[in-house]
């Protein structure tokens, strides 16, 4: 496994960070593919041996559930100290006022409860899931000043905003002197190119990493378009965001591999990290095969003639709401 620092950071975590909306308790209603402890548990294994220390989750994942899961991992598994643990705070736990949003009350509120279900008293990175619109910037990155100065939290990150909204909050926190961001964890893969247009020309001057979410476009990317599989099948996320139009990347990205002689996933995932701002893309596993494909990848460079081949295939896409 190969490791870098996040950003401009001194936070040193895993090239590949595992995701892990993958693990939940299905009866929450979250996501019907998810995995319990006992599912997860050969992932986590799995992913100690590789060196994947960089575990990334979220309060809403499995609506508490992933946290609780991770957390029992950390104390069966191994060490906290030896991991980089991320979570994050937005969307909705609940209908009170601190259940969702980034106000003072739910960043309060909200990453006390993510510790008590990880069973920590710290996380390494705390990332706003969204922009909130209802929440002025300052009172946003204030009280995400305080929870890092309580110790609570080490280190900032955000996800999946428009550049300007990225760039406001940094700019509220500098003028401040309060703690700015050091990730972005960011939706990019072959078929979802948007953040090159704005974001990652942000990310570089501001000295902050990029941690892709769905490098593999939602599995898209690592088997022949049309195969089904049971995630495919419950995730109305994924049917939001990719369509026919994407067939010629998967298509590109199969034929890639194939003379290659390696799995798709592996073709996809080294496109992602030879982008010079990508610092850990992040992979959310169900099957043993997951991980050690994605690290496989880092040991892949692709020829000049293999990134003609797949960005050739790319359609211009509209800019991926949020």
């Amino acid at each position: 496994m190969e490791y870098t620092r996040l950003g401009s950071s001194g936070l040193k975590a895993s090239r590949i960070a595992l995701g892990c909306m993958s693990f939940g308790d299905t009866s929450r209603g979250f996501n019907a593919w998810a995995l319990d402890d006992a599912g997860a548990e050969p992932i986590f294994r799995q992913a100690l041996d590789l060196g994947i220390t960089f575990w990334d989750t979220a309060n809403v994942y499995g609506f508490g559930s992933s946290e609780e899961i991770v957390g029992r991992a950390i104390r069966k598994y191994t060490r906290r100290e030896d991991v980089v643990l991320a979570t994050k705070v937005h969307f909705k736990l609940h209908d009170g006022p601190g259940g969702s949003g980034l106000s003072r009350k739910a960043i309060m509120e909200q990453i006390d409860a993510s510790l008590e279900r990880l069973g920590t008293d710290y996380v390494d990175l705390y990332q706003i899931h969204r922009f909130d619109p209802e929440t002025p910037a300052e009172e946003t990155m204030e009280a995400l000043h305080d929870v890092v100065k309580a110790g609570k939290v080490r280190y900032l990150g955000a996800s999946s905003m428009w550049a300007w909204q990225f760039s406001k909050l940094q700019y509220v926190a500098q003028l401040h002197g309060w703690t700015k961001f050091v990730s972005m964890q960011n939706q990019y893969s072959l078929m979802q190119r948007g953040e090159e247009r704005e974001m990652f020309a942000l990310l570089a001057d501001q000295g902050v990493g990029s941690i892709p979410w769905s490098p593999l476009a939602k599995g898209r990317l690592a088997r022949p378009w049309g195969t089904e599989t049971t995630r495919g099948g419950n995730d109305p996320v994924a049917d939001r965001r990719f369509s026919e139009a994407d067939r010629p990347v998967a298509d590109a990205v199969q034929k890639v591999a194939e003379a290659r002689g390696v799995p798709m996933a592996q073709i996809a995932l080294a496109w992602v990290l030879k982008h010079p701002g990508v610092d850990a893309p992040i992979v959310g596993p169900t099957k043993e095969h997951h991980l050690p494909d994605a690290a496989a990848a880092l040991e892949l460079t692709l020829t000049d003639d293999e990134i003609r081949t797949v960005e050739e295939a790319c359609t211009p896409q509209a800019p991926a709401t949020f």
